[in-house]
């Protein structure tokens, strides 16, 4: 699953920079997510890096992007060809 940020969040900014993904951003009211971004640190950490420092624990599953593992896993694999193939090649 991916996780999602509840409205209790106090936008004190400490989980976006802790996000390999780049899966958060600031929304209209607090931060938000991107469902399509977030492996739940699978492939980077034993643990979503998010849930670890957030200091109000409003970031829970999200029921709307169940996923297993194995998907998580794969979505990871996914996001890390996509990044390799944006770097710029050295000849």
């Amino acid at each position: 699953m991916a996780l999602m940020i509840t409205a209790e969040c106090i936008n004190c900014d400490v989980c976006e920079p802790e996000c390999p993904n780049q899966a958060i951003s600031m929304g209209e009211q607090f931060y938000v997510i991107d469902p399509q971004r977030c492996t739940e640190c699978v492939g980077h950490f034993g643990e979503p890096q998010c849930v670890q420092v957030c200091p109000v624990e409003c970031i829970p599953l999200d029921p709307f992007h169940l996923e297993s593992p194995g998907q998580l896993q794969l979505k990871y694999e996914q996001l890390q060809a996509a990044k390799k193939a944006l770097l710029p090649t050295t000849s």
